[in-house]
Parts: structure tokens; C-alpha cells; sequence
């Protein structure tokens, strides 16, 4: 009925039957929450009443037609005068009434009738006189602005459906509202189904509708693209889900990850038709009010909309770090955890269940497993379904039995995943450096087999197999980083402390007195009988420059070179005895003076010798002459007067540090070694299996011996009688200038401590570190850099590592083989009334569309965690899962078990550190592509199956598309070239690419307008 419609087909009836009607309406009509009112203006409806009551049809107090005129500021707008009070100004009659008032009499021409809605307060029920008058515009054209009004019962939807018939929005088009309070601020209209009143409209405000972009963005945030020209920005086509993700900075995980749930075809096809619209779940108590589905669903179709080379998904990091406080920040973290938080945020986020019942889980009791899997299949979909669950889930049969009573418990549990675990070895191969007790004999490199769960003395054990030198008083074992030891490792240490990326050295010991006094004579048993000290040597290089930042007036040091530990008798501890040791040691790297070298120094060097800790003059007299000709063999045989560290012209480049024994640089040329011709060739694995002939103890000793002694004549404090030397009695003032000097240490090698007791140079009172500081200029021309750096390798290098290669359906058969639970996880017997260690064995019953395994490689015991490099042989097609089904019957017409792969995330790197890649198959034109980042490239079938292979996506057939583009024109070679033609820093190990943090975060402000920190 129109607004100006009379009643003609009957007369109004009598008056007296209009009052009665009309009052009685009035009197007995309740308010109820969406019922419908008018509002009359009060002079006519008084008018009118008295008309009624007069009885008269002819009376002057006839009132016309309902006339509204007085109530609205013009007629023009016809909006309602501002505080206007009930039954005062104006008077409110329901829908009924006012129906039976508008046949009886009509309204003026043009007038609209006043409509009004009865609401629901917080407190009361309420006739809306004064609706929400909102102003509505694009954000493409905020300047063309409607006024409009609404209920506040109006539901947000309402609004975006007025705008769209206002705006001639193409039909289908994806929408979102923001809401434009007085100050400016913007919010997200995220739940289109609540009311005007529930999402806080007010009279004034501004909605702002945008439409999404054709690439996938929207126009109020628009993301960080990586562009290869400002030109290419709207030009660039490329095929859908081929487009990069940008590392934010570690975030390499999260791009595996995304890149792999991406690639799902099922969960990809459901947000790219928006269908998430229709099910988001905003009140979910265990979801996340819809946010990561929205954000998921932004990064799928900026990366599907093929005008992309890569996205940033920072506004998705966002809201995951927002939501799971343990993806905050830019830690590397687990890519398979992501996917279980986002397999579960998007489940609670798009949960077809509004409310959740409870639901009382019964055991089997001897039931079919047939009738007990279906009941809790409906169980569990009676309070969880959604696309996830559609896509994702599975269930499996978990039995357990009680040790005493042998009670047996069935249940059937659902599955987003399957964690199958890999065969573990018992045994690990480590790689380590031998320092032998031979200052001639380079460190060796060996490969040697140990327990996993076993010890430093393992080590040792294993060790001494190879090299013939007694294992736990003879080697000690310690980490060497930076220079320095990062720990010294006692024997009974566990193995599982020791990572593969530590370098470990293994030194070579003296033997104590007990294993050989008989081997000695009596001369040498006092010194023997003495206490051994372990001793930690580290070479330090003084600057020219003294300290002064440090507050005390010692010249600045640095380390260098590899330290050393020697077994030194305590009361051998001098500095004048520790020199001659040290020279001893380091003879093949370090060069004595040679006799026609002058090292002298004037005595006024004394004050320099007391800043640096150098050995005291008081303790010396004359410099006696320097070694004799048999000291020779210490030094090259053919360098002369040429500095020990002179390069040969060998073809190799300088030795490099072993920091990491991982990768050993190549063999140098032996032409500087500064030993006895009969020194091995560094590279010659052959000759380090067996010791060479001066290894042996006795001969060893005999050397040693003959070498302290020539050492000691050329030591600093060397003191011959003084009627040899006549000539020099007027150089008295002179003394001989020591190599290095002394100096006891911290375990860093910094801060220097006071001298022991007795005159030792070291204190005893904890683990005594002793560093030789070295003057540049006589560090240059007496330390030989070259050859401290050499190493050989022994022949257990050279045997190839036999790389493991387990089957998946090995895995498989692990998760589903009988175990005994932990006593951490025991099982509360419901007969036996107590926990017990049951038994326990998973069976799979029916598998999901899609099917997530996620290779357990990474392992955790009391005793070790370590990451498994195994090659995990997994097929790309015809995955066969019919031998492991409980559920053998194909009733109701059930799929059938046979899967092909779709995509892989993989793991590169160890426990602490990594990075993480994915490969993918494309769901449109059936390629392979390697997504690392931002970089993507075409992939190869033969190259999928790595041992970094950490989480597979299977896809079962019956549900596999054929695809819809033909595979692209791909040659052997354009498999390293970028498929989406982007250039871009490649993403580290572990450092983060931060060149796109810089340039994008820079362009951020001025590329787009954010509305709201999503």
C-alpha cells in the first residue's frame, strides 16, 4: 500500500467502532524487539480522537488526511525536527493500527509514513523514533557521499547491500566496510551479521566500502609488492600461485609453510571463490574472531592473481605473532608447527558450529570397531566442521592394554596430520682433530664411530683404535671457538653435549709416572713423580698502540692460531722452564733464532718487557752464543736468513682457519715445513693411518730431551760462563730479546692474572691459562702462519659417508608398531584404578582428502637431540596406503587409498639454526616449482627427494583435477632460471634477507593508506 493510498473498496466503518479498534490496539499491543510502529503527529491524532468521540460524521472536528507536516524540519528531505517528545509533539501506534488509519483516511500527497523499529536495549524495549543516519561513500570516490538511514536491529549487511544498489557495484564483487567515527580513526567492519547497534554505528559517522583489487590486494592496503620497474606494477601477467613470498627476517618457515597450504587445491579453490565469507565465525571462543582466516584468504589471492612476482606477508605475520605469542618477533622457528597452528586457527575461525555441545566420549566395551569409528566420526563432526576438517581430517583407532589386568581400550580419535617417526640409528660418526704429542706431526683430521648415548671416553676409545695412543690418560678432549677452548670436556661428559658443527680437538698427553717409571732411570723419577698440571696455552699478538680504553697501561692483545693443552709437572712452572716447553712444543710453526740473527735489546726496553709481562732482567746475565749447528733441524733447511712464514710459489691459496672441520681446506704443498725431511705430506691420508716411525715413545722422549736442551741455550735466561764470552763483559747493558713472553689468563684469554706461588707463572687454585703474547715484528719473522694452519687428513676421511635411505612406508609401519608408554605418559586403568605403563599400538582406519605427513627428523631423549639426515624415498605417485587400513570394505561408495604428492617443505641446516624451501605442484598447469622466498624456478621431478624433505602433502587421486593449462615449455637448463622472473638477496641459512625489510619498509608510506593496523 502506498504512502498516499485510500481506502475505497469500503466505507470506514462507524465511528464509535473506529475508537473502539483503535484503542483497544493501543491498550493491548506489547513492544517487541523488530515489530514495527508509526509515528503520528499529535494534533491530528487529537483531532481525530475527539472526531470519534463526537459520534457525528458530519462534524466540524472531521480531521482530513493523517498529516505529519508539523513534525519534519522540511519538505524536502522530510527528516524528523530534532527532539521531538512522545505525547507531547507526536504519537507512536503500531503497524496495525496505523494500517487501519491509513485505509480509513490516507496521507498527504508525497508525505513517506514514519516507520519506525522497535529495538532491543540493553535495558529495555524501545520504539527507534530517531533511526542512525550514516554516510555512506566509495573509497575510490570519498567525495560522492549519500545519506542514509538505518535501524539500529539493521544488520551490517544491510548497509552493504544499500550501498552496492546505491554505488552500482558490479554483482559479485568482493566488498568490505570500514567504519569513519568524528576523529578519523578507521575501523574494519569484519562481521557483516551483526546488528548497527552490536557494531557501534552512530548518527554521523561514515562507511566506507572498497572493492578488491583484480590482483588480489584492496585499495586501503595496498601490500609491499617486489616489482622489477615502477612500469611493470600493473603490466606484469604471470601464471596464478607461481608469485614468491618475501623473508621478513628468519620468516623462511612461515613461507614454506604458506607456500605448500597454497598449493592445496581443495583449501586454495575455497578462498579464491570467497566461500570463507559465508562461514566465518565470529564468535568462536577458541578462534581468532575470523582475523586469521581473513588475512590467509588476502595472501592466497594476491598470490593467485598472477600480477604478483612476490607478496610480503607482513600484515599475516602480524596477525599470527598476534594470535600464537610464540611466532612473535623474527626467531627462526618450526614450519610444521606453523601449519598445526594454522590448520587449527583457520578450522576454529570457519567452524560451521556456532555452539558447541557437550558431548560424553564412550569406550568400545567390546562394541564392532565399525559402530564405534562411525559414532565418533559423528561426535567429532557434531561440534567441528569445516573446510579443514572437510580437507584435512582422518581418524585412527588407538588401542591400549594394561600390563596387570589386561584390560583393553579402544578408542577412535580424528587427525589433521600424521607424525611418523624415522628409524634412529644407535651410533653417530663425528669428526675431530688429533694434536699429537710430536710437535713435528700436524693435527690429523679423523671420522670416528661413537655411541650416541655415550661418553668423552667413547670418543677416546675410538680414537686410540686409530692413532695407538692410550685413550683416558693420555687424551683430553675440548672445543675450540674463536681462538680459544669454549669448554674442556672431562671423560665421563655424555657425547650428546658435542654438536656435528663443534670443532673438537683431541690432544695428545704425557703418560704418568705409574704406566713407565720402569722405562725411566733413577734421574728422572723425582721428576716424574711430581703432580702433572693441565695446562691451556693461547698465542696472543700484541698491538703497537697501548690499551688506554681498558684503564690500564698493558698494550692491547688479540688472539690468534690454534691454543694447545701440554701435561706439565707443577713444580715446572717457571717462566724461564715454561719457555723452553713452549718453544719445544711449537717448534714446527715456530723458528728459533738463527746465530747470525741479532736480538739484542738496550736495557731500557726493561720498562716495556714490565708492561707486557715480559720475563724480568733482574733474573738474566750476559747473552751466552746462540744454539749450534745441530739446532738447525728446527728450521727450514734451505730458508737462511728468509723469514720463517715466506710463501712458496705454490699454487694453493693461504690455509684457511679450521673453524669448521665440516669443509677442510685443500692440501698445501709441504715445501715450507719447517720439520725433518721425513715429515709427511699434509695431503697424503695414506701415510696418517699408521704412525710415522717417530712417533714411537721411547725415540719421541730421546728427541724431546735433545731438544729442551738445545731450546734451553737459546732461551733468554741462558747463562754461559763468562770466560767464554770475554768480549762481551762491556755489553753487559744488553740482553737477549725473548720470542714472546708469558702472561697467565683467564679461560677467554683476556684478563690477566698474578703469578702462582713459588715463582710459577701460573696459579693453581683453578684450571691455570697461560698465553704467549708476540710482538708483531718478531711474530712475523719467527711464527710460520702457513704452516700452523696445515693439517692432513687421515684415511677415514676418505671413506665416503653411506647416506642413509629409509622407505615411507618404513615410517609408516614405525607409527603404527606396538609401544610401551613412557613413565612421563602413563595410562589410568579404569579396572586397576591406578597408572600403568600400558601398551599401546595406532592403526589408521580412513585417511583425509588431503593427506599431511610430517617426517619426524627432528629427535629428542633425555640423552641427545639431534636432527636425522636420512633420505626418506617417498613416491610422487601412487602412495599406497591400502596394506595399513583398518577399514577394509568399500561400502557407501569410500575413495579409494592411493595418493600422489603435491607438495614438499623442506629443511635445510641443524637443530639451531636452518632454512626452509618448499617444492610444489601447481593445481593449473601440473609443473613443479622450488619456492625459496621470494625466488621461485622450475623444478624437476628427480630433484624432489632430498634428505631435507620435512613435511609432505599428499593428495588422493580420486579428488586429483586434471590441469586446465598445458605444463610449460621448460628445458634442462631453465630449472635454475626464475620461473617468476624476479630478482631478489638470497634467503641465508640464518640470516635474514634484510634488503627488503630496508627498501620496501621505506616505499611503504608513501605505495599505500593503511586504515587499520590488521
Amino acid at each position: 500500500m502506498t504512502a498516499n493510498s485510500r481506502c475505497s473498496a469500503a466505507e470506514p466503518p462507524g465511528l464509535d467502532t473506529q475508537r473502539r479498534e483503535i484503542e483497544s490496539l493501543l491498550r493491548e499491543w506489547e513492544l517487541r524487539a523488530g515489530d514495527s510502529w508509526y509515528v503520528v503527529e499529535r494534533r491530528w491524532y487529537e483531532q481525530w480522537k475527539e472526531f470519534v468521540e463526537t459520534g457525528d460524521q458530519n462534524s466540524s472536528s472531521f480531521p482530513g488526511q493523517i498529516d505529519n507536516t508539523e513534525l519534519f524540519e522540511d519538505l524536502d528531505s522530510y527528516h524528523l525536527k530534532e527532539r521531538l517528545v512522545e505525547n507531547e509533539d507526536f504519537m507512536l501506534v503500531p503497524a496495525e493500527a496505523w494500517h487501519k488509519l491509513l485505509a480509513w483516511y490516507g496521507t498527504l500527497e508525497g508525505q513517506p509514513p514514519l516507520e519506525r523499529k522497535v529495538v532491543d536495549l540493553p535495558s529495555t524495549l524501545k520504539v527507534e523514533v530517531y533511526p542512525v543516519e550514516i554516510f555512506l561513500c566509495l573509497h575510490s570516490n570519498m567525495e560522492n557521499v549519500i545519506t542514509a538511514q538505518f535501524s539500529r536491529t539493521d544488520s551490517i549487511h544491510s548497509i552493504q547491500r544499500a550501498m552496492c544498489e546505491a554505488f552500482s557495484v558490479p554483482p559479485g564483487s568482493e566488498c568490505r566496510l570500514w567504519m569513519k567515527s568524528s576523529d578519523s580513526t578507521c575501523e574494519r567492519l569484519r562481521n557483516v551479521h551483526v546488528s548497527v547497534l552490536d557494531a557501534c554505528l552512530s548518527s554521523a559517522m561514515t562507511v566506507i566500502m572498497e572493492t578488491r583489487n583484480a590482483d588480489g590486494t584492496w585499495p586501503s592496503s595496498r601490500p609491499q609488492i617486489m616489482r622489477n620497474s615502477v612500469e611493470e606494477q600493473d603490466s606484469y601477467r604471470g601464471q596464478p600461485g607461481v608469485c614468491g613470498l618475501t623473508n621478513l627476517g628468519n620468516t623462511c618457515f612461515m613461507n614454506s609453510a604458506l607456500q605448500c597450504l597454497s598449493n592445496t587445491p581443495p583449501l586454495t579453490e575455497y578462498f579464491l571463490q570467497s566461500s570463507y565469507l559465508e562461514e566465518l565465525n565470529f564468535t568462536n571462543p577458541l578462534g581468532m574472531k575470523g582475523e586469521i582466516a581473513e588475512a590467509y584468504a588476502d595472501v592466497i589471492k594476491q598470490m593467485w592473481s598472477g600480477r604478483h612476482y612476490s607478496v610480503v606477508p607482513r600484515v599475516f605475520k602480524t596477525k599470527v605473532g598476534h594470535f600464537a605469542s610464540q611466532f612473535l618477533g623474527y626467531q627462526q622457528h618450526d614450519s610444521q608447527e606453523l601449519l598445526s597452528f594454522l590448520a587449527d586457527g583457520l578450522h576454529e575461525d570457519l567452524n560451521r558450529v556456532k555452539n558447541k555441545e557437550y558431548i560424553e566420549l564412550r569406550d568400545a566395551e567390546g562394541r564392532p570397531d565399525q559402530e564405534v569409528a562411525e559414532e565418533a566420526w559423528r561426535n567429532h563432526r557434531r561440534r567441528n566442521d569445516s573446510v579443514i576438517v572437510d580437507t584435512f581430517h582422518g581418524l585412527f583407532k588407538s588401542t591400549l592394554v594394561c600390563p596387570e589386568c589386561h584390560k583393553v581400550s579402544v578408542t577412535f580419535d580424528p587427525f589433521c596430520y600424521l607424525s611418523v617417526p624415522l628409524p634412529v640409528s644407535k651410533e653417530r660418526v663425528m669428526e675431530v682433530f688429533f694434536v699429537s704429542l710430536d710437535p713435528y706431526a700436524k693435527p690429523a683430521q679423523h671420522r670416528v664411530v661413537v655411541p650416541k648415548t655415550g661418553k668423552v671416553s667413547d670418543l677416546c676409545t675410538a680414537l686410540s683404535e686409530m692413532t695407538s695412543v692410550p685413550p683416558t690418560q693420555c687424551m683430553v678432549v675440548a672445543d675450540v671457538f674463536n681462538h680459544r677452548f669454549y669448554k674442556i670436556y672431562n671423560t665421563d661428559e655424555s657425547l650428546s653435549c658435542i654438536l656435528d658443527r663443534d670443532d673438537i680437538f683431541v690432544y695428545e698427553l704425557e703418560e704418568h709416572q705409574e704406566q713407565h717409571q720402569e722405562e725411566h732411570q733413577e734421574q728422572h723419577q723425582e721428576e716424574h713423580q711430581e703432580e702433572q698440571v693441565l695446562l691451556a696455552l693461547y698465542l696472543r699478538e700484541r698491538s703497537h698502540y697501548r690499551d688506554y680504553g681498558s684503564g690500564s697501561s698493558s698494550y692491547g692483545t688479540s688472539l690468534f692460531g690454534h691454543p694447545l693443552l701440554l701435561s706439565v709437572p707443577r713444580g715446572c712452572c717457571s717462566r724461564e722452564e715454561l719457555y723452553t716447553l713452549f718453544l719445544q712444543r711449537l717448534a714446527r710453526y715456530v723458528r728459533p733464532p738463527d746465530p747470525s740473527e741479532e736480538l739484542e735489546e738496550e736495557e731500557e726496553e726493561e720498562l716495556y718487557k714490565t708492561q707486557t709481562n715480559g720475563i724480568s732482567d733482574e733474573e738474566e746475565q750476559d747473552d751466552g752464543e746462540k744454539a749450534g749447528p745441530s739446532q738447525t733441524q728446527t728450521s727450514e733447511p734451505s730458508s737462511g736468513d728468509a723469514p720463517a712464514n715466506s710463501q712458496s710459489d705454490d699454487t694453493t691459496t693461504e690455509p684457511r682457519p679450521l673453524v669448521n672441520h665440516t669443509q677442510p681446506p685443500p692440501a698445501q704443498d709441504d715445501s715450507e715445513t719447517n720439520g725433518p725431511p721425513d715429515q709427511s705430506e699434509p695431503g697424503c691420508s695414506s701415510e696418517t693411518n699408521t704412525p710415522p716411525p717417530h712417533r714411537g715413545r721411547e725415540t719421541l722422549r730421546g728427541r724431546e730431551q735433545d731438544l729442551r736442551q738445545q731450546l734451553r741455550a737459546s732461551s733468554p735466561a741462558a747463562t754461559p760462563p763468562a770466560n767464554e764470552q770475554p768480549g762481551k763483559k762491556k755489553a753487559c747493558c744488553k740482553r737477549r730479546k725473548s720470542l714472546f713472553t708469558i702472561q697467565a689468563v683467564n679461560s677467554n684469554g683476556t684478563t690477566e692474572r698474578g703469578m702462582g706461588e713459588g715463582g710459577s707463572a701460573v696459579s693453581f687454585s683453578s684450571q691455570p691459562y697461560v698465553a704467549i703474547d708476540w710482538d708483531p715484528e718478531m711474530k712475523k719473522r719467527f711464527y710460520n702462519e702457513n704452516e700452523a694452519e696445515k693439517y692432513v687428513k687421515h684415511g677415514s676421511m676418505e671413506v665416503p659417508q653411506q647416506q642413509t635411505t629409509v622407505q615411507l612406508q618404513e615410517c609408516i609401519e614405525l607409527f603404527t608398531t606396538m609401544e610401551t608408554l613412557e613413565e612421563e605418559n602413563p595410562w589410568y586403568c579404569p579396572v586397576c584404578k591406578k597408572h600403568q605403563l600400558a601398551t599401546k599400538k595406532l592403526d589408521l582406519w580412513f585417511l583425509p582428502e588431503v593427506l599431511i605427513i610430517h617426517l619426524k627428523r627432528f629427535s629428542y631423549t633425555k640423552f641427545t637431540r639431534e636432527k636425522l639426515d636420512s633420505i626418506v624415498d617417498f613416491p610422487l605417485r601412487e602412495l599406497d596406503f591400502s596394506g595399513c587400513l583398518l577399514r577394509k570394505s568399500q561400502s557407501n561408495g569410500e575413495p579409494p587409498s592411493r595418493y600422489d604428492l603435491i607438495a614438499v617443505s623442506n629443511h635445510y641446516g641443524g637443530l639451531r639454526d636452518g632454512h626452509y624451501t618448499s617444492y610444489a605442484r601447481n593445481k593449473d598447469n601440473g609443473q613443479w616449482y622450488y619456492f625459496d622466498d621470494s625466488k621461485v624456478t622450475y623444478a624437476r621431478e628427480d630433484q624432489i627427494v632430498t634428505n631435507a624433505a620435512y613435511v609432505l602433502f599428499y593428495q588422493r587421486q580420486d579428488k586429483i583435477r586434471k590441469p586446465t593449462l598445458p605444463a610449460p615449455n621448460t628445458s634442462p637448463a631453465s630449472s635454475s632460471q626464475p620461473a617468476n622472473d624476479i630478482t631478489s638477496c638470497k634467503d641465508d641459512d640464518i640470516t635474514p634477507c634484510k634488503e627488503d625489510d630496508a627498501e620496501l619498509g621505506a616505499a611503504a608510506a608513501a605505495s599505500y593508506v593503511t586504515m587499520e593496523t590488521d
